[in-house]
């Protein structure tokens, strides 16, 4: 038996954060204000190698074209894969597959859907992860669905080993029993809005905060997102604070900028004149801010050099 990753004592207290986090406030995707089967499935697929926000029209234009499984059943083939050409929804199998397992539905199993994963695995192109999603959502009777962002979080919060036998077994574990269709709905929302490969974890209210393991260790890393540099003490948020604070300014010599982006700045420290210079010639190059030496010959910094002054590019 595969092992599950160590959860918090309090699984209850997870569970329902999530779901209570998800039902609050979340994307409305029209395929989720249905239980239909056969919408939830053409979403499922179109979704595999398109964008959200891309599937949205072009999943309402095929179901305008094909209303129901009945009338994607009689439609040409030919026609179903130019639609799916038009709208650039990736291979072109797909939409084959599609038409197929219309077909089967209402020539093998006369309308009637499967409604578990194993059923639904006997449709044509439906592979593990489509089938446990159609379960999911059409019939509130699927396991735990296991994707990109799933793992994600899973990695992130509960410091789960990047092994797929493991990330099955520990969302197996989360999941509520009976409830895979919210369960499912909400920890996917939670990878595509809060712990997406840059993390929103305060911006998006996370509800796993109290339990994360990243977030009390600041290590962001998973396994679809290369190893970063700490952002504290990085020159990305000194870079920051010297835009921000200029921003409060008009122009500042270099002297008088130091110490208000870092409190350990001196002149001719570690932290000094030069590695300023270095982050402010390096937001200069980037179009940002403006260098200038001070063209007062009275105006010299403590070591008798002319001041150099900076200011935010506008």
């Amino acid at each position: 038996m595969t092992d599950v990753a160590d959860l918090p004592d309090d699984l209850p207290a997870v569970r329902t954060a999530l779901i209570e986090w998800y039902e609050a406030d979340h994307r409305e995707f029209p395929w989720r204000e249905t239980t239909d089967p056969y919408p939830i499935l053409v979403s499922e697929i179109m979704s595999q190698q398109t964008q959200l926000g891309r599937v949205e029209e072009a999943w309402a234009a095929f179901l305008d074209t094909w209303p129901t499984v009945a009338a994607l059943a009689e439609a040409d083939r030919a026609d179903v894969v130019g639609f799916w050409t038009d709208h650039s929804l990736g291979y072109n199998n797909r939409a084959k597959y599609l038409h197929e397992s219309a077909r089967q539905i209402v020539e093998e199993f006369d309308g009637e859907w499967p409604t578990s994963p194993e059923g639904l695995q006997e449709l044509m192109g439906v592979g593990p992860y489509t089938a446990n999603a159609v379960a999911s959502f059409a019939f509130d009777n699927g396991d735990a669905v296991v994707d990109t962002n799933v793992k994600r979080v899973l990695y992130r919060a509960f410091d789960v080993p990047d092994d797929d036998g493991v990330f099955e077994a520990t969302a197996s574990e989360l999941l509520p029993a009976g409830e895979s269709r919210v369960w499912n709905n909400a920890i996917m929302e939670l990878g595509g809005v809060a712990c997406g490969k840059t993390p929103r974890c305060d911006e998006a209210g996370c509800p796993w905060r109290a339990w994360c393991h990243a977030y009390e260790v600041g290590d962001f890393t998973a396994p679809d997102v290369p190893t970063q540099p700490s952002f504290e003490g990085s020159r990305r948020q000194f870079r920051g604070r010297v835009v921000r604070t200029l921003g409060e300014y008009d122009e500042l010599a270099l002297d008088d900028l130091g110490p208000r982006i870092r409190v350990d700045y001196a002149p001719d420290g570690e932290y000094g004149r030069e590695w300023l210079r270095g982050l402010v010639d390096d937001l200069a190059d980037d179009g940002l801010l403006a260098v200038r030496a001070d063209g007062d010959s009275s105006e010299r910094d403590a070591d008798g050099d002319e001041r150099v002054l900076v200011s935010l590019r506008r």
